[in-house]
């Protein structure tokens, strides 16, 4: 064999060499992306254990109390932008 038919079977061809150090930035980008999802940066998503609340008929001026456990089951960190209030709407 002459030396130019060994040098080119010894070297890569560039489109070659490209993809894989493509692949490569790929794979580490996909690494850093997973990585910084770790820090609460997902969706939060709340979850009420009651539904419904139903006292039937109460008078007017009587007061009732409940309870209700409020949950976040998402995989976010969840924050207020103000202070969080319970509506309680005509009908209710």
């Amino acid at each position: 064999m002459s030396k130019k038919q060994r040098r080119q079977k010894s070297t890569l061809p560039i489109p070659l060499i490209a993809a894989i150090i493509g692949g490569i930035l790929l794979i580490v980008a996909a690494l850093f992306v997973f990585a910084s999802n770790s820090d609460g940066s997902g969706t939060p998503k709340l979850a009420v254990d009651q539904q419904m609340i139903d006292y039937g008929d109460v008078k007017f001026n009587v007061e009732k109390t409940f309870a209700i456990k409020v949950t976040n089951v998402g995989d976010g960190v969840l924050r207020f932008k103000e202070k969080p209030y319970i509506q309680v709407l005509e009908g209710c």
